[in-house]
């Protein structure tokens, strides 16, 4: 009976944080799948949305920023929109890159907001990281399982409706030819910037969603390879360009991810440090056999059909 108990909360946990990469997933698709925005900055605003919510909803704390003990909601909207304002500005400065050179810079900036929250103790408690983050209605993790499927839901047709929508076949003009959309009189500018943003709102989201879940964070947790690297292997296994792939991808991908912890408890003693290693060693052979087998994805991007 205890064992079986185990099980089942291992299975929530485990659902939950799938359901929360999900949500990532999604926001990647609209940068890359649809418009084809080489972000490679996921972490940054990952931990732009944790850190948001923590200094809105947790209780008064004179060791660092915040504590206005506000509630769930407002942190998820907080979350967002702190995002989404810091998209713009990188946006602004970096959308007229192009491919390998909008990742570099991506990828920087996302180091540069790790790195403040990590030595600006006043901001986040520096790496002591924010504790006391309570979960919305209980603290019960299968009412929070429900949330966060709700909240994955909601932002599943949310992006759904977008890439159906006329807004959404711009982005997919713009992806496949961007001098074809311009001499169509498109604002190719105006259209990568608002999916960037858009995108880069929900991983804020994703993170708040995070933060509510493990009740602490800390720059530790927006490593790339936990904030950016699963979320690209989620998103090209599952199919870029389909939100059904998308969360499709972030589910196969967080099992076996989480599967290879189970292998790599199997290891030597002498190479237990070496784990984590072996597991980004294990999903990037899984990746390289994707991309050589099926590059399309699980669930392959489908035609378009027009909204009614």
């Amino acid at each position: 009976m205890i064992e079986a108990s185990g099980l089942a909360d291992y299975g929530v946990f485990l659902l939950t944080l799938a359901a929360i990469y999900a949500v990532f997933t999604l926001a990647l698709n609209v940068q890359w799948g649809m418009t084809g925005l080489f972000n490679i900055g996921i972490a940054g605003f990952y931990a732009i949305g944790a850190y948001t919510t923590a200094i809105v909803t947790t209780p008064p704390d004179a060791g660092h920023l915040g504590g206005f003990g506000l509630p769930f909601a407002v942190g998820l909207v907080a979350a967002m929109a702190v995002s989404g304002v810091i998209a713009v500005a990188v946006g602004l400065i970096t959308l007229n890159l192009r491919a390998d050179y909008l990742a570099i810079a991506s990828i920087g900036i996302a180091e540069i907001l790790r790195l403040i929250f990590k030595n600006e103790t006043w901001l986040g408690n520096g790496v002591r990281g924010l504790s006391g983050i309570a979960r919305p209605f209980s603290d019960d993790p299968l009412v929070y399982l429900v949330v966060v499927l709700a909240v994955l839901g909601l932002v599943y047709w949310a992006v759904e409706r977008a890439r159906l929508s006329p807004w959404g076949r711009v982005l997919r003009a713009i992806r496949e030819n961007e001098l074809g959309a311009q001499a169509a009189g498109k604002d190719v500018f105006r259209f990568r910037l608002a999916a960037f943003v858009l995108g880069s709102a929900v991983m804020g989201l994703g993170g708040a969603l995070y933060a509510h879940f493990v009740g602490f964070i800390s720059p530790e947790a927006f490593e790339p390879v936990f904030a950016t690297f699963l979320v690209w292997v989620m998103l090209i296994a599952g199919g870029s360009g389909s939100n059904k792939g998308a969360v499709l991808g972030a589910f196969v991908i967080w099992a076996l991810w989480s599967g290879t912890e189970l292998l790599t408890a199997q290891l030597p003693a002498s190479l237990v440090t070496q784990a984590s290693a072996v597991r980004v060693l294990l999903i990037g052979v899984l990746l390289q056999v994707i991309l050589l087998r099926r590059p399309q994805g699980l669930l392959p991007e489908e035609k378009p059909k027009r909204l009614r």
